[in-house]
């Protein structure tokens, strides 16, 4: 299973999933975006560790929705990304992955 998290561009996993995908998955610190370890990072904040745009957010989504459908073959654990640290609401997350493919195992209430 892969950790799904959210993270900063500057991939600084000091807190939160971050930091458990750091220590539990094989996040690479200072790798903001993608395939690490056991673990896929989407950038919730910026470089300064400062919220980005949902509209930004809803793009890093798709390219890990890309990922997923292109390796079947593995089974995703996504995390409320977003919604702890950045600051968002889950009504405004959890639209982005309405098309994630059955591989991702989303929280309860996202599909």
């Amino acid at each position: 299973m892969i950790f799904v998290f959210g993270s900063n561009l500057a991939g600084r996993h000091g807190k939160g999933a971050a930091l458990f995908a750091r220590q539990n998955h094989g996040a690479e610190y200072g790798v903001g975006i993608g395939r690490t370890g056991n673990s896929y990072a989407i950038p919730t904040k910026g470089h300064s560790i400062k919220p980005i745009p949902l509209t930004s957010i809803a793009g890093f989504v798709m390219e890990f929705i890309a990922y997923a459908r292109r390796n079947p073959e593995l089974e995703f654990e996504v995390t409320k990304i977003g919604c702890g640290l950045a600051g968002y609401k889950e009504s405004d997350i959890a639209p982005m992955f309405k098309d994630a493919p059955p591989n991702c195992h989303l929280p309860d209430g996202w599909r």
